[in-house]
């Protein structure tokens, strides 16, 4: 699989919680996508084909139904598709906001502030949000609660199963934002009996920017009715009615306009890549090279931003820098591509990494640890 990611050529790639490596595969189907628009001009059974596809393939990957996939934009279309459905005028109008949360996310919810939303933030201690601190909050005006499974920052992972678990004993709903872990390990919307879930493409999953994913439970999505809505959101998109909003009965409903033509062909090969692996030898891969990664870190002396139980981060590692964007650039210069967040560098590895690409990582930060901590 490696030699199908050109990139390793030349450089040493573990950077994929910011961007997946391009893949041959994913580079034939942006090809694909044009040979079709050179041949055909404009193939709208073409295109919606694989639209259809592109719901089906992730709704595989989560265990859900089609219909309970709306294929969006962008991540941030989801979540503000499914915000601009929910009545917050009532006495259960609090959201509750995990600090671990991608900034789009929690600015959406800032954004209900105008319609009556009551928003509440769970603290952070020392990289970790223990479910006691969501106990402390969850209760019975909690319309919604929102958390991100890993983090962006630091890659610490929440517990999600034992958070949807006390939502629900309130009455309250749960968007999880699984965006940090689509790819690395099996997540099961029917296990974790979650009501929402949203995600994109173009990290772990391996495709591009300008593709969004979001599950919505059945007897949810056909109770919520979505007021950022378009001709994709229709019940019967060929109707062209100009004289009323007639949503779609399923997820579909969350969606709006014009789907990412190059996007959807561009993930349906990122994620049949992803698919062809499995996730559980993916998630097997990962621990083996995020164990690595920890126990390098450790050796030099360095400080990790990452819980170091295996089972409380994903893919992600964080090591604490001195100057983050220096420390960036210097691995740049050696053909190292990482990035950074909140004061720390990420090292983020995939299928396609191997253990030497750890090695020199370590080799490059061992020169360079006077910009570590």
């Amino acid at each position: 699989m490696r030699s199908r990611f050109k990139i390793f050529e030349t450089k040493t790639h573990l950077n994929s919680c910011s961007y997946g490596a391009l893949s041959t595969d994913v580079r034939e189907a942006y090809n694909s996508y044009l040979s079709d628009r050179d041949q055909y001009g404009s193939p709208w059974d073409i295109f919606t084909a694989k639209y259809e596809e592109s719901r089906a393939q992730f709704a595989e990957l989560v265990n859900a139904h089609p219909a309970e996939i709306a294929v969006t934009a962008s991540a941030s279309a989801a979540v503000n598709a499914l915000a601009s459905a929910l009545d917050f005028s009532g006495d259960r109008n609090k959201v509750v906001v995990s600090d671990f949360e991608f900034p789009t996310v929690a600015q959406i919810w800032h954004g209900q502030e105008r319609r009556g939303a009551r928003v509440c933030h769970v603290p952070e201690t020392d990289g970790r949000i223990p479910l006691e601190r969501f106990e402390e909050l969850i209760d019975e005006q909690t319309l919604l609660v929102s958390i991100a499974y890993v983090c962006f920052r630091n890659g610490s992972k929440l517990d999600a199963p034992a958070i949807v678990e006390l939502a629900h004993s309130k009455g309250a709903l749960v968007l999880l934002d699984c965006y940090q872990a689509l790819g690395t390990f099996p997540i099961d919307v029917k296990a974790l009996d979650v009501d929402v879930i949203v995600g994109g493409s173009l990290k772990y999953l391996l495709s591009s920017a300008g593709l969004g994913y979001m599950y919505v439970r059945k007897e949810l999505a056909s109770a919520l009715i979505p007021t950022m809505t378009g001709w994709f959101a229709q019940a019967d998109i060929e109707a062209m009615d100009i004289y009323k909003n007639d949503p779609a009965p399923g997820a579909r409903r969350f969606e709006m306009g014009t789907p990412p033509i190059p996007s959807i062909y561009a993930a349906l090969a990122g994620i049949g890549l992803v698919q062809s692996i499995g996730l559980e030898s993916i998630e097997a891969d990962i621990r083996k090279l995020t164990g690595a990664i920890k126990a390098g870190a450790r050796n030099a002396g360095f400080k990790l931003a990452t819980p170091e139980d295996s089972a409380e981060h994903g893919a992600m590692i964080a090591i604490k820098a001195v100057d983050e964007a220096a420390i960036v650039e210097a691995l740049k210069g050696d053909g190292i591509i990482t990035s950074s967040r909140d004061g720390n560098l990420r090292v983020s590895p995939h299928f396609y990494n191997e253990l030497d690409d750890i090695d020199r990582l370590m080799q490059s930060l061992d020169k360079h640890k006077h910009l570590m901590r």
